[in-house]
């Protein structure tokens, strides 16, 4: 009984750390991470070193699944962005997505 209540408890502990998670993607200054995206991002994306890449790639849909597994964002070893960072990054690019109510005009 008493392991049915540890191993209840932990998976209920789990489930809040990553709703919390979910609930705080997104709440990232988006300003701040136009500046990063053009200082961190830009520097490869630029069609010459990597794949060019801009906000009105994908949609908010797909901005979502990529930064929720950050193993999909595949840079080069040095780079290296605290969380808050990423998470301005994704603001940025989440709120001028393809489908977002203000498109990056940019290509």
């Amino acid at each position: 009984m008493q392991r049915k209540l540890m191993l209840l408890a932990a998976s209920a502990l789990v489930m809040f750390m990553t709703v919390s998670m979910a609930f705080a993607l997104g709440d990232g200054n988006g300003r701040k991470g136009k500046f990063l995206y053009r200082k961190n991002c830009r520097t490869c994306h630029n069609g010459a070193t990597a794949k060019d890449l801009s906000p009105a790639d994908m949609t908010q849909a797909e901005w979502k699944a990529t930064f929720a597994d950050m193993s999909k964002i595949k840079c080069s070893g040095d780079w290296t962005v605290s969380e808050e960072d990423v998470n301005d990054i994704f603001t940025y690019l989440h709120d001028y997505a393809k489908d977002s109510p203000s498109p990056a005009k940019c290509s």
